[in-house]
């Protein structure tokens, strides 16, 4: 059981197609996948499109929330990572970032990358998180 794996679905329709669920975990190791601004309600639209702060604050409760469904806190993440398709508006994102982090303080990192699947998509970001012994 240390090592079973759970895999826990989003709302994405793509997943199935693509073949990933939005979170995996293995023991006490949690990888949720790149995450974006959609919607929450599954539509696949972009919550804030142009607003990089908008943007980054949706793809963070929409990592709350996948986190939630499998019984995980934000508490529990030590890694970010943080895909943005202009990184001269870093401070956009890092200011979202540190509204969920600010008191948790995880590791993070920021790359600035050419593209996202789509134009109107301006941040993309993965967490990873270590579950305390015992942990459901």
């Amino acid at each position: 059981m240390a090592n079973e794996r759970i895999n826990y679905a989003g709302s994405s329709p793509l997943e199935p197609v693509i073949g990933y669920s939005r979170v995996v975990r293995v023991g006490n190791i949690v990888h949720v996948a790149g995450t974006t601004a959609t919607n929450p309600d599954g539509s696949g639209q972009i919550v804030g499109v142009g607003d990089m702060y908008l943007q980054t604050k949706q793809t963070l409760e929409n990592i709350q929330t996948a986190l939630s469904r499998a019984g995980i806190e934000l508490k529990h993440v030590v890694r970010t990572r943080m895909f943005v398709t202009d990184i001269s508006r870093w401070e956009e994102v890092g200011r979202a970032h540190g509204e969920f982090f600010r008191d948790i303080r995880p590791v993070a990192a920021m790359y600035g990358i050419q593209a996202l699947v789509s134009p109107d998509m301006l941040v993309e970001i993965e967490v990873e998180a270590i579950l305390p012994e015992g942990h459901p």
